[in-house]
């Protein structure tokens, strides 16, 4: 093949004079029998040549950004062009000799325009044709940086880059003839080549040659290089899997070119141009772009860190196109297991169930994200098992968390004193109970418990068989101020900011359901402890991991470390922890907790999974048993697992194998349904590790204070 190192010599100084003259003879008006206007033309071609050298000397191409789980294994990529940009020495002499034979053949000769060319092309336009091409490969880069890099989300200022007129000719020849005196024809070579578009969301020749045929860009063929510079006069015309006759017939020109231009020996032409097209099979593959292409144990976990950024300051725009590398917390072993936990409990396309499971991370200095899974997968085809909501995030469990919510009675009560650890609660079979802010027109609130209980029973007796009657008692006691306000503390924040339908709220609603968040709509409703509102399960997560640091709310954060395409570190603004409650009541409220999975709600499942590890539980059902929650802890994992009706038609759960809807008469419970996959999976994940202690109760909120 021939030579294709740069030339040494700048050619830019004829190419400018003759650029000049092209320009004198368009302002003076002898080409244009309709009197161009010398000054605005003149004036019109430097401003925005002055413009746009600034801008692209500021504008750094899109890359991809990488998201990766805590040990550095990539997890997902975003983008919103595909690219993998290459320098000029990992560029395959194969395609510089090609782009070049069709696109260019005095490309390392001429200054960045090609004079002789424009006058044609602007003699033609004067003339009433159409403007013809005349454009080099400087001038080609000019153009495709202004609309894929500078202008990509302004479409006036790109249809301003593909206008068919002298002065958008103009303005790309004077800065081609700045580029070709400011960088090598090496260095313009490989810019034009990573920033050019190959078809779809593929740009850059690093990303083509994987994207169509699995390789590098250094390891490109002659076929595969003219099939990939003939696509660039025409992305969509030439794409070979949806024109493939076209693509090739166009890749072969190329190959002749190759040959004229003396960078292919003609003996070797006709091999090249029977060669099959060799494209990877339904292409051209490439990543997502989304979270939606992770893996199905990160899916959730990466459509939350995504989310966490944007709320951080960072633009949906920056993370698609800014080439940051985004470390998380997630942990594959944690969310492997898990992962598999759902699945077994709730198969992934099993109809209307849903199964999701998240795990904290305790701490006082912060609260790390280790797993967000479900028996659902992320992506669009509910066929599949897919769902495109972060059912693991959001407060998608329309239906609540059950009884779990008494812990956020028991610690309103610790914290105000109206009840202690020991305290007998009154707890008949049922009563009626007036609603905060009665009046005489108010009907009485009247609450059942499922089964009979000691009357009076103690707060820790009440935490691990869970009455209802008790805690609504209480609750009416403590006030509804300060158990919503316990909730928000110790972390159901997005949780209480959406309406009783799990949305934002709507102030043209007339309706306080969906006019109001549920920590305004709860205030007068005694429900709220029975937990059958909407509720985030990483949230409730959070919560154990509140109480299991001591009473230190943190903001459950999936974020280790951002890096710029550079390699810098990229600072990501977070909320600072917070001491909601003193360490003893997190400690009483803990100790009071440990006894759900011996003697508690779900002690039956814990024998039949062979679990005696020291814990702390709740368990949560919701009246229809539309929903079902384990809301616990073990040895550093702060955990949550609920079971619920994800369907257009919720039904009562049932336990079987598999878990399915139906009408069973006796539903599904949070100790049977909910709790198994907590066993299945911490049973693993700490085989071998000793056991951590529960913390004892404080004495001072064993009793009453007030």
């Amino acid at each position: 093949m021939a030579n294709l190192g740069s030339v040494n010599g700048r050619p830019g100084v004829f190419s400018l004079v003759g650029l000049c003259v092209l320009a004198g003879i368009l302002v003076a008006g002898t080409m244009a029998p309709a009197a161009i206007g010398a000054g605005v033309l003149s004036n019109q071609v430097s401003d925005s040549v002055d413009t746009i050298s600034a801008q692209l000397a500021a504008a750094d191409p899109p890359l991809t950004t990488t998201v990766t789980d805590r040990d550095g294994t990539p997890i997902a990529t975003l983008y919103a062009q595909y690219r993998l940009p290459v320098t000029a020495a990992g560029i395959a002499t194969t395609m510089k000799a090609a782009i070049i034979a069709v696109e260019d053949r005095r490309f390392y000769t001429e200054g960045g325009v090609d004079v002789q060319g424009m006058l044609r092309a602007a003699v033609n336009d004067s003339t009433g044709g159409s403007l013809q091409g005349a454009s080099t490969i400087s001038q080609q880069y000019v153009k495709n940086y202004l609309v894929n890099v500078v202008d990509r989300t302004d479409p006036v200022a790109q249809a301003a880059d593909r206008e068919d007129s002298v002065a958008r000719k103009l303005r790309e020849a004077k800065m081609a003839v700045q580029l070709n005196d400011t960088m090598s024809k090496d260095d313009i070579l490989a810019a034009y080549l990573n920033v050019v578009e190959f078809s779809g969301t593929v740009y850059g020749v690093g990303s083509a040659a994987k994207a169509y045929f699995g390789t590098t860009a250094d390891k490109l063929t002659v076929p595969q290089a003219a099939l990939l510079a003939g696509m660039v006069n025409n992305p969509s015309v030439y794409n070979p899997y949806t024109h493939p006759a076209k693509a090739l017939q166009r890749r072969n020109l190329v190959i002749d070119d190759m040959v004229t231009n003396g960078s292919l020996p003609a003996s070797y032409a006709a091999t090249a141009k029977a060669a099959p097209l060799g494209l990877l099979p339904n292409g051209p593959v490439t990543p997502s772009g989304t979270c939606m292409g992770a893996a199905p144990d990160a899916g959730f976990f990466c459509a939350y860190a995504e989310n966490y950024l944007v709320h951080a300051g960072f633009t949906a725009d920056q993370l698609a196109t800014g080439g940051y590398t985004i470390k998380t917390t997630l942990d594959p072993r944690v969310s492997q297991v898990t992962k598999d936990a759902v699945d077994a409990n709730v198969p992934t396309t099993q109809d209307g169930v849903a199964n999701t499971f998240a795990v904290v991370q305790p701490g006082s200095t912060g609260h790390q994200v280790l797993a967000m899974v479900a028996n659902r997968n992320y992506g669009t085809d509910p066929a599949q098992g897919q769902t495109s909501t972060d059912i693991v995030a959001d407060a998608s469990n329309e239906f609540g968390a059950g009884s779990s919510f008494k812990i956020f009675t028991s610690a309103a009560a610790l914290v105000t004193g109206k009840a202690g650890l020991e305290t007998p609660l009154p707890n008949p079979d049922s009563q009626c109970f007036a609603p905060p802010n009665a009046n005489a027109h108010t009907a009485c609130y009247t609450v059942h418990n499922d089964g009979h209980y000691a009357d009076p029973i103690t707060l820790a007796d009440g935490l691990a068989t869970s009455p209802n009657v008790a805690f609504v008692g209480l609750e009416s006691q403590v006030g509804m101020p300060a158990v919503l306000d316990m909730a928000y503390k110790l972390g159901l924040r997005n949780t209480l900011a959406t309406n009783d339908a799990g949305a934002t709220p709507d102030p043209k609603s007339s309706n306080p359901q969906y006019d109001e968040p549920q920590s305004q709509y709860f205030r007068n409703l005694l429900s709220f402890t029975l937990g059958n509102s909407p509720v985030s399960p990483l949230e409730m997560a959070n919560v154990s991991a509140t109480l299991m640091s001591g009473g230190v709310w943190c903001p459950p954060t999936p974020i280790l470390s951002v890096t710029d395409r550079n390699g810098n570190a990229v600072p990501v603004q977070q909320q600072g922890c917070e001491q909601v409650i003193p360490t003893g009541v997190a400690n009483t409220l803990e100790a009071g907790l440990s006894k759900d999975t011996t003697s508690g709600t779900s002690a039956q499942a814990a024998r039949a999974a062979g679990w005696t590890r020291p814990d702390i539980g709740k368990t949560g059902t919701t009246q229809q048993s539309e929903s079902v929650a384990f809301v616990g802890g073990v040895d550093g994992y702060a955990v949550s697992s609920m079971v619920f009706a994800d369907g257009p038609r919720p039904r009562e759960i049932c336990p079987g194998t598999p878990v399915h809807l139906g009408n069973c008469g006796h539903g599904a419970f949070g100790g049977t349904v909910a709790a198994p996959p907590y066993f299945h999976a911490m049973s693993q994940l700490l085989a071998g590790v000793p056991d951590q202690p529960i913390p004892g109760p404080d004495p001072a909120y064993l009793t009453a204070r007030n």
